[in-house]
């Protein structure tokens, strides 16, 4: 069956909008996390960015203590968040890239360029009992530079085929690449997450890629739940996901 991990950072980016600097304040992203939880959701992800824009250290430490099934920490391959991780000891980290300008992480890690700092990381986390995933493009040589640097897991950005839905050309091409991609991690005993844009109508074009363990999902659950309530929005992506004929 796949899996889905909800991701909370834009119930603190709403919070944040109000009560930046502010300790407390609405919605909180802990309280998110457990309906979440209690509508089948069966992880939850969060990202601590350097400059700490939406999900606060308060909240990860809230959520290490109070997610009762799988905790994925999204961070950046730096000091002060490596430290960080290797002590609140989620179940899984997922590298990606970080740009200041960006709104949400808009592009895949460069493992190939990045692979001596990468695979020192790995090993701390290897050390530590912390399963490590790379959020990356499908793209054979991020693929390759994965597998080399010791990530059992990589995440597949999906932003390019979600924003060719419309496109039916260019979403099945897209498609196609994510395809190849897990296709080519199954082979080298990675293990496939993916995620980034996906919404209920466009996540149909992940049922033709192998391998998929897990799809995290957050802004389209977070922005209809302003319509029908969380614990519907997690059910509803749920049902979407349940024709994924398996890995």
């Amino acid at each position: 069956m796949l899996k889905l991990g909800v991701n909370i950072d834009h119930v603190a980016t709403l919070r944040q909008a109000r009560y930046r600097g502010i300790e407390g304040g609405e919605p909180d992203p802990v309280a998110a996390a457990r309906i979440c939880e209690e509508s089948g959701a069966h992880g939850i992800t969060a990202h601590l960015r350097e400059d700490r824009r939406h999900i606060q250290d308060r909240d990860i430490w809230r959520l290490r203590r109070e997610v009762r099934t799988r905790l994925n920490l999204e961070m950046a391959n730096v000091p002060e968040i490596l430290d960080i991780a290797l002590r609140l000891r989620p179940d899984i980290v997922c590298m990606v890239p970080e740009r200041r300008e960006e709104v949400t992480t808009e592009g895949g890690l460069d493992v190939a360029g990045q692979e001596a700092a990468l695979k020192r990381s790995c090993a701390r986390f290897a050390g530590a009992g912390i399963e490590v995933s790379l959020f990356i493009a499908p793209d054979p040589i991020q693929v390759e530079a994965a597998a080399r640097v010791g990530a059992g897991w990589i995440e597949l950005h999906t932003g390019a085929m979600a924003e060719a839905y419309s496109r039916s050309a260019d979403w099945g091409m897209e498609a196609g690449r994510l395809a190849a991609a897990a296709r080519q991690a199954g082979e080298l005993g990675l293990r496939v997450n993916a995620g980034h844009g996906l919404s209920c109508q466009n996540l149909r074009g992940l049922f033709d890629v192998p391998h998929l363990v897990e799809l995290n999902i957050g802004h389209s659950i977070i922005s209809r739940a302003i319509t029908v309530g969380l614990a519907q929005a997690v059910r509803e992506m749920l049902n979407a996901m349940r024709e994924y004929p398996g890995p």
